[in-house]
């Protein structure tokens, strides 16, 4: 109790006004509620949910596949059917899938988008076909040139991707038009979140806010359900990736008004979309209602990408790029730079901070700027000291730069299914005295991920032909590192599976078959050394549950058995431990006598992997006592997601603080 002039204010009184403060605040943030008007249909808070079958690039480029997802569509009785609109050239400009300097995952998508295209023509007689089916057509503009298409074609509204969300240029254009969006918040923080939304409040947007995480297919422990209510007072609903009907049905219990899911018409199909996607009889469920969906609800926390997010926000979302060459110190200007895909620097909704600022170096045309642009310090590689061998990661194009400037004892080769068919011949020019290892592909063209356990047998032997190319590629870099007598090749056994993970019992016919695979290659002159493994894979064609070479006795077994040696990964073992319940020290006492080459870096949680060093839970100080203990002789690279960016900055960063436990 406290006493104010003449009143006396009880401490329930003085929370019950705090309370009405907030909720003030919270509609001044998040917006009040509307009625938006989609075609004949209202949607908000008293209305029907606006079920939207999400057709996108599953129609994998063929018109008549198109037609007939609508016509599924129609006969699941969905409200709406979505397709995705892109201009090719603003959205990449000069980057081509073919070119050895593009990120694995940008080759990947370009082969993609190329084989899925249709022409604004198609796309708008599609329209026609859906309306005469009695559904409205939506379609995701990726770019400003869609989106006037759209425009002029006369739509209604529109609905834009997570990866555009903090794309507020493409906001502002569409949002000028007066017409109704619909908005995706996957790819984006908390943070990020509450800006566009404040930015589409500004403007006076009709806008509906869709809940989603942008993993395909997102893990259950990952959706965070219930942060859709911290969406405040605005319209908002569910755009769903999980295997399942039973989570989008629950985001309704938890006031969607609208729910997004992809259908296909076989999830076998080639494409990056179809293994997250419902089955013309799924969605008829779906749309009939299934209520059991607790494992879904989540946590109230506020939200942050998860790292599956952040690999596809690289691949998927833009960047601020520069127009022109930009000299170091030079006065950054808006005609300087530009925003475009792939999404591996500075997010556009940064680009008034960048604005006005010096240059930090020199910015070649085309390359984008990065959260370090807008810092002080420049961090550059030095002349490093361990204990051990060490090395970085590289590919053909940066192999030169990285050698000049940090002198590692090793280089990890990183090639993607282009790279096995370039002839090495044309990079270097004389031999060198680093160590050479390989890291071998994952995925290859039209969207084969390798499998070495497989049960169908044409899939297994595809894989093992392609594993071989690798083998084939490491013996002809040899020619350059004569000092390495056997290059070791690291290979993720994969063994993966879509629906949930396999029983320990099931487990051991499967490591003998990947034994049985490896035995059908021709290793002379190299080493094979098996990779550890998470519990979760987040790929392009789709996250993944990981079976084999998670268990450290399982691993141990198998190196015995087979003669094997493995590539201890930190963070997937790291994440492999708390998923089982073990610790991480338990792993180094069982393997590290089999231990050929450590990938050394921070994770946390299950599916965290790839973070830098000291940004996750990994204690370091002891896996260097363990590792110095047990594996003393053991290479290792900072294995940084997305370390190579800004000239490496990731991986020198790293190097300098393991210096200090290495």
């Amino acid at each position: 109790m406290m006493r104010i002039g003449t009143k006396t204010i009880t401490f329930k009184k003085l929370k019950l006004a705090f309370w009405k403060f907030r909720q003030r605040m919270k509609i001044l943030l998040w917006g009040s509620p509307v009625r938006i008007k989609l075609g004949s249909r209202y949607v908000g808070k008293n209305e029907p949910v606006f079920i939207i079958a999400e057709i996108g690039i599953n129609h994998n480029g063929d018109p008549k596949i198109a037609r007939a997802l609508i016509d599924k569509a129609a006969e699941a009785g969905v409200d709406c059917v979505k397709f995705q609109m892109r201009d090719l050239d603003s959205l990449y400009g000069n980057t081509s899938s073919s070119n050895p300097t593009e990120n694995l995952g940008t080759q990947y998508l370009l082969d993609v988008l190329s084989k899925t295209y249709l022409p604004p023509e198609e796309i708008f007689s599609l329209f026609a076909y859906a309306e005469a089916k009695g559904l409205f057509p939506l379609c995701t503009p990726f770019d400003i040139a869609s989106a006037k298409r759209l425009s002029d074609y006369g739509v209604t509204a529109y609905k834009t991707g997570s990866p555009d969300f903090t794309n507020h240029d493409l906001l502002r254009a569409i949002a000028a038009r007066g017409k109704a969006i619909i908005v995706s918040t996957g790819m984006s923080d908390e943070r990020e979140i509450k800006a566009t939304n404040w930015l589409l409040r500004r403007l006076g947007a009709k806008y509906i806010l869709l809940h989603c995480n942008s993993t395909y297919p997102t893990l259950f422990q990952d959706i965070q359900l219930r942060f859709m209510n911290r969406l405040g007072t605005a319209i908002y609903g569910y755009s769903g990736h999980e295997r399942g009907i039973h989570v989008a049905i629950a985001a309704v219990a938890r006031g969607a008004k609208v729910v997004e899911k992809h259908i296909t018409l076989d999830r076998d199909m080639a494409g990056p979309d179809h293994k997250a996607s419902l089955l013309p009889e799924e969605f008829r469920e779906m749309v009939l209602g299934i209520r059991e969906v607790e494992a879904a609800l989540g946590s109230n926390r506020g939200r942050s990408m998860t790292q599956g997010e952040r690999m596809n926000r690289a691949n998927l979302a833009k960047s601020i790029i520069a127009k022109r060459d930009i000299a170091k110190e030079e006065i950054i200007t808006e005609e300087m730079i530009t925003v475009k895909s792939p999404g591996r620097g500075l997010q556009p909704n940064m680009k008034n901070k960048l604005l006005g600022r010096r240059a930090r170096r020199m910015i070649p045309a085309g390359n984008p700027f990065y959260a370090t642009d807008l810092l002080q310090k420049v961090v550059q590689p030095k002349a490093y000291r361990f204990h051990r061998p060490w090395g970085v990661p590289v590919r053909f194009h940066d192999f030169h730069d990285i050698m000049c400037r940090a002198h590692p004892d090793l280089v990890e080769f990183h090639m993607s299914y282009h790279d096995l068919d370039i002839d090495p011949a044309t990079f270097f020019d004389r031999t060198f005295e680093t160590e050479l290892v390989v890291h071998s592909v994952d995925t290859f063209s039209d969207n084969h991920l390798l499998d070495l356990v497989a049960s169908n047998e044409e899939y297994r032997a595809t894989s093992i032909r392609n594993l071989q190319r690798c083998l084939d590629q490491a013996r002809v870099l040899k020619q350059f590192f004569p000092q390495t007598p056997r290059p070791r090749v690291i290979v993720n056994a994969w063994g993966h599976t879509r629906e949930g993970h396999i029983k320990p019992p099931e487990r051991a016919a499967l490591y003998d078959r990947v034994a049985d695979s490896l035995s059908k290659l021709n290793q002379e002159g190299v080493e094979v050394i098996i990779q550890t493994m998470p519990p979760h894979g987040f790929l392009m064609g789709g996250q993944v549950f990981l079976n084999l070479f998670l268990d450290p006795q399982e691993i141990a077994d198998f190196c015995v058995k087979y003669g094997y040696r493995i590539c201890f990964d930190v963070s997937h073992s790291y994440l492999a431990a708390n998923h089982l319940g073990r610790t991480l020290s338990e792993y180094v006492n069982l393997l590290g006598s089999h231990i050929a080459h450590i990938h050394l870096v921070d994770g946390a949680g299950v599916n965290e992997e790839g973070l830098q060093v000291g940004e996750g839970t990994v204690d370091f100080k002891q896996l260097a006592i363990d590792l110095n203990r047990l594996a003393p002789k053991a290479s290792f690279i900072p294995e940084i997601w997305q370390g190579h960016e800004n000239g490496g900055e990731g991986f020198w960063i790293a190097l300098e603080r393991l210096e200090r436990w290495f």
